[in-house]
């Protein structure tokens, strides 16, 4: 107790108060400025659209008006999307990281006969590519996936990037937990579920944020694979419904310049901000969860291949 005592009685001297000192003040300036452009777009998406455009971007503007989001949010559209986009971001991130959990782990271990040739595949998939041409025949003609929910998630169900930086945390793993899991009596898969997976949660946390960022962004299958009529409308994705309001707006205001006829227009340049808070909220929300193993995650790609 006396020790202790001491310890917690030790001064440090002023040059390393001052230094933690400035240390902080670096962090709490580095902090607000990357906090204050966040905090921009949340005013302006608040802000009446002929204040913005005649005052510009203020921290306190004079009027007030919550607009954009009366028209991003009218009609069911956008709920339909938002379970669209949910819905891909969960089923899609689950699949994908069930799936590259199995193939990380067939070929980071030894016993797996031409594992080298099929993670060569794998790596050849990442260099080159057929094109937008052959994916587009492969997904509408072939895999059948046209006007269809999964068109989000099946093709991009494995991502080899993803796979080998997986891969390459489960090799860092001792084999002693592997042979000793088999002499009890474990096949592979319960050696993946209850061994493996356990030890890579700062791993699999981070591929799992890698995913459901992709997932949340999907807009392109939306474009070429889903028609533009009202029967498919309820499959379209959040991120492609904010482009194409935003495109009407833009073609809403090019036609009221060119007509001498006055033609009602949404809140152009609010919206943009609405729309932006409305769509990377959710990602915002769930990175405080992963953050713990988000850093830890982050030396995946440093090990040993």
């Amino acid at each position: 107790m006396a020790r202790h005592q001491g310890q917690m009685g030790i001064r440090r001297p002023p040059g390393d108060r001052v230094l933690t000192g400035f240390f902080f003040l670096v962090s709490l300036i580095f902090t607000v400025a990357c906090l204050f452009p966040f905090i921009m777009v949340i005013i302006a998406s608040f802000t009446e659209e002929g204040t913005l455009v005649r005052e510009g971007y203020s921290l306190w503007p004079s009027r007030w008006s919550t607009d954009a989001y009366k028209a991003v949010l009218s009609g069911r559209a956008l709920s339909n999307a938002y379970g669209v986009t949910v819905f891909v971001t969960l089923v899609g991130t689950t699949l994908s990281l069930l799936f590259t959990s199995l193939c990380a782990y067939a070929i980071s271990g030894r016993m797996l006969r031409y594992r080298n040739v099929i993670a060569f595949i794998f790596y050849f998939t990442m260099l080159f590519s057929g094109g937008l041409v052959p994916w587009y025949i492969l997904i509408s003609r072939y895999l059948r996936l046209r006007n269809n929910v999964w068109v989000y998630i099946l093709p991009a169900l494995i991502n080899p990037w993803n796979m080998f930086l997986l891969r390459n945390f489960f090799s860092t793993l001792p084999d002693s937990f592997r042979e000793s899991a088999q002499i009890d009596g474990a096949n592979e898969v319960t050696i993946l579920a209850r061994i493996v997976i356990p030890l890579s949660l700062p791993a699999m946390a981070t591929i799992a944020l890698f995913y459901g960022i992709v997932y949340w962004n999907s807009w392109l299958e939306s474009l070429l694979f889903i028609d533009s009529n009202q029967k498919y409308e309820h499959l379209i994705t959040l991120q492609y419904l904010i482009m194409r309001i935003i495109r009407n707006i833009e073609a809403a205001k090019t036609l009221s310049k060119q007509s001498t006829l006055p033609i009602p227009i949404p809140p152009a340049e609010t919206i943009r901000y609405a729309t932006t808070l409305l769509t990377i909220g959710p990602i915002i929300l769930l990175y405080p969860f992963l953050q713990r193993y988000f850093i830890a995650g982050l030396k995946v790609g440093g090990v040993k291949g």
